[in-house]
């Protein structure tokens, strides 16, 4: 009599998030999760249990963290390389990794031999020089700001360092201040009045890092799709732009990251390896005509917006992954962009 018993599966099933492992009753709270949780191959993702995280920091505290997972933690510790966070088959690979994974520290920029406080380091060659083979190049960029108005908070550009893939100075120069400095900061910035006294003017200045930026494009091509123009990667570039008083398109720039080094050549070789060995990641996964798209359009986010409820709720967890979109861009992508620009141009041949 009564109501009829529910079978014990159906009282057990758990609906399974294929990114994250999290677990769910029902499957329209799974369809939800994913929504908005934008879950894709471009998330790190641990290499012995395959679950994924939103950030490295989030992968190392389940690989090394105080509660780690142990199988993940014995494996990892034995095979893992504590700087990019990957499992290796044996220790040999792993050491022979290593080597390459571990960078030496870069040096300062008085270090190195500058022809003037107005450098003129091969400008007109890295503006003409044929990059094309390398599909998107990226330009690293550094400002050190000294101190305006009566107090000393007004930030103003002061020196500015440009390098390119392979850590050259393509540019680097003193900036003559348009209001006169109160502040200094030398303890941050080694910067004195000696070295800005015929230093060269912000116009000029500008001007010249937007020749090697835009690498013969048209501002118009620049606006719209990118063209020749170089990526710009930096620490805080949003601010250096505003010292500088210039634009650049947004889908050019990869920022942010910041730090407390204050030597233009060490902050733009710091954040130039970073953007590299985030490049290089391969999320083979990803379709290269999508990322390309999206290159250009800045649209990111769900890939279930053309789907009803009903239809998502019929889909394996596995088709739910296939329909996730990151709502970021992966740096990943410049270099599958490059490759599809290589390819285009093997065809037109």
């Amino acid at each position: 009599m009564g109501s009829e018993a529910v079978p014990s599966e159906s009282r057990t099933t758990r609906y399974k998030c294929l990114a994250c492992f999290r677990q769910y009753k029902k499957k329209e709270h799974l369809v939800e999760h994913m929504r908005v949780s934008y879950h894709s191959v471009h998330q790190p993702k641990c290499g012995v249990c395959q679950k994924q995280f939103k950030s490295f920091q989030s992968l190392r505290e389940h690989l090394t963290g105080n509660l780690p997972k142990k199988n993940c933690l014995k494996i990892f510790s034995e095979q893992g390389c504590n700087y990019c966070l990957k499992i290796f088959k044996n220790a040999d690979s792993l050491s022979e990794h290593k080597e390459m994974c571990q960078l030496p520290v870069p040096v300062t920029i008085e270090k190195i031999r500058m022809p003037s406080t107005e450098s003129q380091i091969d400008f007109s060659d890295s503006i003409n020089r044929d990059h094309t083979s390398r599909g998107l190049e990226a330009i690293a960029i550094d400002c050190e700001k000294v101190g305006g108005g009566s107090d000393g908070s007004l930030d103003l550009c002061a020196r500015v360092c440009l390098i390119d893939e392979d850590e050259n100075i393509i540019f680097h120069t003193y900036v003559q201040p348009q209001i006169p400095v109160t502040n200094y900061r030398y303890e941050l910035t080694g910067i004195t009045e000696a070295h800005l006294r015929d230093a060269m003017p912000l116009k000029e200045v500008r001007e010249k890092v937007m020749e090697v930026l835009r690498n013969g494009e048209s501002i118009g091509r620049l606006r719209l799709d990118g063209g020749k123009g170089r990526l710009l990667v930096g620490h805080d570039l949003r601010h250096d732009l505003d010292c500088l008083r210039m634009h650049y398109p947004d889908h050019l720039l990869r920022y942010d990251i910041q730090s407390g080094m204050h030597d233009p050549y060490e902050d733009c070789v710091s954040v130039m390896r970073l953007y590299k060995r985030m490049q290089s990641q391969d999320h083979s996964d990803e379709g290269i005509g999508t990322a390309i798209v999206n290159h250009h359009t800045q649209s990111f986010g769900s890939g279930f917006d053309s789907w009803k409820l009903r239809e998502l709720k019929n889909m394996t967890p596995d088709e739910l992954y296939k329909l996730s979109r990151p709502n970021y861009r992966c740096w990943c992508l410049d270099s599958r962009q490059a490759l599809q620009a290589e390819s285009n141009d093997l065809w037109a041949q």
